[in-house]
């Protein structure tokens, strides 16, 4: 019996239609509060109209997987059955974000050592959206894995995440729409189109090799422009701080089913502001609480880009932090090293860095051929690999000028 379905009109891909078995889980409350979770976290304070969040983007990725998947059903590499599986997977990937998105993650990183694909595992096993899996007779073990690039199938963990994958065909145009930001337009209908299977691997056809090029361009030069812009980077080391100050006060980080679903940005930030000063910690969380709020935000005295090099752990950017208060008497509470880091390509489901891409191509009635062409190879690209690393050093206004001169002395110039 078909599944009744509706239609949601969407900005990037004009209509996403909606089974019966995804309804199920949108409309529980585990899923409904990815509403209140922005996708890009501080950047509507630098821009406006990045208000849009994971909840519309995981609809764009379920979308697009979905169109993935029913190319690859027509190649002949899926079943209906598994068209469905990775619609719910790309629908499933973000659920277990916490507040303002990856910014959370960074959080939890410090005082966990757990991420979000973790937390996400947790809540599509043990919590109602589990049991909306189940009673559309779906298996949620098997989406668990899918959803976080974990399952056997490694081609449909690539369609979830990676350089070809739903997840990033997504966020860059989304993105690019909400900000105005003009480098994140791609062609992500000819990918799909030309995304096949090679020895169990995700393949593209050579004809859509440009496509694949300008993406990745793209996806660089969106982290140059909007993801590690430096003041919105200072409104997220802001709240990064803040949160991980308050912490032990208010247990963001104690993973509770039920208490996670209320984690929203806006109801984090309240519980920061409406804290009683007890402690000078609790006192410099709050404040950095409502400066975010009222876009008093910390000044970048220093920035530089470090490509290739090692960047800072955080014991190092610790042992900077200190060496700039030295130099300049000024308390190293009001001084915020940040070391932002991010693979220039998509790293692959297995979390390793990218190494290559497989390539078909077809002349005439001879059957496809099929290459692994290194990323080294693809000269655009190649030129980008590796990782973008970012070391910046933030303050108030105030102590401006000496910490500008302290960080370049210890540091070197600006780049």
């Amino acid at each position: 019996m078909a599944h009744k379905h509706l239609e949601i009109v969407d900005p990037i891909h004009d209509f996403i239609r909606i089974n019966s078995p995804e309804l199920m889980v949108i409309d529980t409350p585990t899923f409904q509060r990815l509403r209140r979770i922005r996708q890009l976290a501080g950047a509507h304070l630098v821009y406006p109209s990045a208000q849009h969040s994971r909840f519309e983007h995981s609809l764009g990725v379920m979308h697009l997987a979905g169109s993935a998947a029913n190319v690859l059903k027509d190649k002949g590499f899926l079943s209906s059955d598994d068209v469905s599986n990775v619609r719910l997977a790309g629908l499933l990937h973000d659920i277990g974000h916490g507040p303002f998105s990856h910014l959370f993650e960074e959080v939890l990183e410090r005082k966990k050592k757990i991420s979000h694909e973790e937390i996400g595992k947790k809540l599509i096993l043990e919590t109602e959206v589990g049991d909306s899996i189940s009673k559309s007779g779906f298996d949620k073990k098997f989406l668990s894995e899918l959803a976080f690039g974990n399952s056997k199938h490694l081609f449909m963990n690539e369609i979830i995440s990676g350089g070809l994958s739903a997840d990033i065909m997504d966020y860059l145009p989304r993105d690019g729409y909400f900000t105005g930001a003009e480098h994140a337009k791609i062609d992500f209908r000819r990918i799909i189109q030309s995304l096949g299977v090679y020895e169990k691997k995700l393949s593209l056809d050579k004809s859509a090799l440009y496509s694949f090029e300008s993406m990745m361009i793209s996806r660089y030069q969106m982290f140059k422009a909007v993801y590690f812009h430096k003041t919105v980077r200072s409104a997220e080391v802001m709240l990064l701080e803040s949160m991980s100050l308050a912490d032990d006060e208010l247990g963001f980080t104690n993973f509770d089913p039920d208490i996670f679903i209320q984690l929203t940005d806006e109801f984090v930030i309240s519980r920061l502001i409406m804290m009683s000063p007890k402690s000078a910690e609790i006192k410099k969380a709050r404040q950095l609480a409502e400066d975010y709020q009222r876009r008093r935000l910390l000044k970048c005295v220093f920035e530089k880009i470090l490509t290739g090099m090692e960047m800072p752990d955080a014991k190092k950017t610790v042992e900077i932090r200190k060496e700039i208060s030295k130099k300049t008497n000024i308390d190293e509470s009001e001084i915020y090293v940040d070391s932002s880091r991010t693979p220039s390509i998509p790293l692959t489901p297995s979390k390793k860095e990218s190494q290559s891409i497989i390539l078909t191509s077809k002349k005439g009635s001879i059957p496809k051929e099929a290459y692994e062409l290194p990323i080294s190879e693809i000269p655009l690209v190649s030129a980008i690999s590796g990782f973008m690393n970012m070391l910046r050093v933030y303050t108030s206004e105030r102590n401006r000028k000496k910490i500008e001169m302290a960080a370049q002395d210890i540091l070197g110039e600006n780049s």
